[in-house]
């Protein structure tokens, strides 16, 4: 078994319908009515009631438009991974994007009622993930009545739990955006952890102490006051085994500068996410036995000396219940950075072939986008993203779109993607 290779992380999936530059051109008046959504509902107030409890535990928040803009239909927002040290609540900090737009805003302005859970855990919550966001549809419609579509998007963890939510409740849900989430195969996504973290014990010993299945809690408590620094500082004492360690652990970047911040984001979460992953997997879930690793300085001195790790049988098969089908019933984007460290775009490949053996590829669409980084979109991808998802479920912009002139937009030639200029 060999290490993944770097050239899945760009490749086009097989089995995904990818938009292409034909499509964007011919979906560019539709996506710029839909952006300019904003601009036509500018007054709409966007209100949100206090948080309420689930019988799960999870907290949950709904946000709506003023009754004027309303158009019937709900968006159900899948937040990302929370580590599991923190309480049970919504993570405001995932409420917003990179550039400050915040999400239950947009979305209310989009004329959209917007609805989020906190999930009944912190840290894994895939499953907890899936039955709350569930279990959120009849709590909206106990307060404000059925909608008439209800629409899922969730970015990282949400992004799987928004396909398994899709593939599991086919019928309930009129479409979804996944965006940078471990849909492709969720064993490979554990295992790439793992081979970040013994491969980084190997060029890098010692920095990050402990176990690499057993993370001490003085690890965990001192990471931002001594591990972090001490991780960025051997990078940038040893930038050859840095690149090393990139390059045979298959982590995406753009260029030379984004090695630090890659290595740290990946170190992060093998110390923030490992024993929890291994409580939750009710077991040890890595496995390097028999992986060949290439791309090093000596491909035989590092396999033969490196840290070789066997997966419980247990945690084997409970990883089955976190794999996506590729059984869609309503249509599915995904929207990936090409550079994606943490849950890298091969994803979109596993996924795509999934999709396709089972006979949805029609309903799925992949909107790869050059950039480095961890679900690093901008409001306009995003927009781009849900717009495409909206016209593939068969809902049309809003009637006062079609016959008002579409605004200017100061900002367009950096809002819209060029691929669709």
């Amino acid at each position: 078994m060999f290490a993944k290779p770097l050239w899945w992380a760009a490749s086009p999936s097989p089995g995904i319908i990818p938009v292409k530059e034909s499509t964007f051109r011919r979906l560019k008046l539709p996506v710029l009515l839909l952006i300019s959504t904003l601009q036509v509902y500018g007054q709409c107030n966007s209100t949100c009631a206090p948080d309420g409890k689930q019988n799960s535990g999870a907290i949950y928040r709904v946000c709506m438009p003023q009754p004027s803009c309303y158009n019937g239909n709900l968006v159900i927002y899948a937040h990302g991974y929370v580590d599991a040290f923190k309480p049970v609540t919504i993570p405001e900090d995932q409420l917003a994007l990179p550039d400050g737009v915040a999400i239950p805003e947009l979305i209310n302005k989009l004329g959209f009622a917007f609805a989020t859970t906190s999930y009944s855990r912190t840290g894994l919550a895939i499953l907890e993930g899936v039955r709350d966001v569930r279990d959120l549809v009849h709590v909206f419609a106990a307060h404000y009545g059925n909608p008439q579509r209800i629409y899922l998007v969730g970015p990282s963890e949400g992004g799987l739990v928004t396909a398994k939510s899709m593939e599991t409740y086919p019928g309930l849900y009129a479409g979804g955006v996944a965006a940078c989430g471990p849909v492709g195969n969720f064993q490979a996504q554990i295992n790439y952890m793992g081979d970040f973290r013994v491969l980084f014990n190997y060029y890098f010993p010692g920095v990050i102490p402990g176990s690499v299945t057993q993370i001490p809690q003085s690890v965990i408590d001192s990471w931002s006051t001594t591990i972090e620094p001490t991780v960025r500082e051997a990078v940038r004492n040893n930038p050859g085994a840095a690149a090393q360690l990139i390059r045979v652990a298959g982590v995406s970047i753009l260029k030379t500068s984004d090695t630090e911040d890659a290595i740290v984001r990946l170190a992060w979460y093998s110390v923030f996410a490992t024993n929890d992953a291994r409580q939750q997997l009710e077991g040890q879930p890595f496995d390097n036995i028999g992986r060949w690793y290439w791309g090093s300085n000596n491909d035989f001195l590092l396999n033969l000396t490196v840290e070789r790790l066997a997966a419980d049988s247990r945690a084997l098969t409970v990883m089955q219940n976190y794999e996506t089908t590729g059984r869609l019933s309503a249509p599915l984007v995904t929207i990936h950075t090409t550079a994606d460290p943490v849950i890298p775009y091969w994803h979109e490949w596993w996924y795509g072939a999934k999709v396709a053996w089972a006979g949805s590829g029609r309903l799925l669409s992949g909107l790869p986008v050059t950039r480095f980084g961890h679900c690093q979109f901008n409001a306009a991808e995003v927009l781009l993203s849900f717009g495409v998802m909206l016209l593939q479920s068969g809902l049309q912009p809003p009637p006062q779109l079609l016959s008002d002139p579409v605004p200017a937009i100061d900002r367009s030639a950096s809002m819209i993607p060029s691929a669709i200029r």
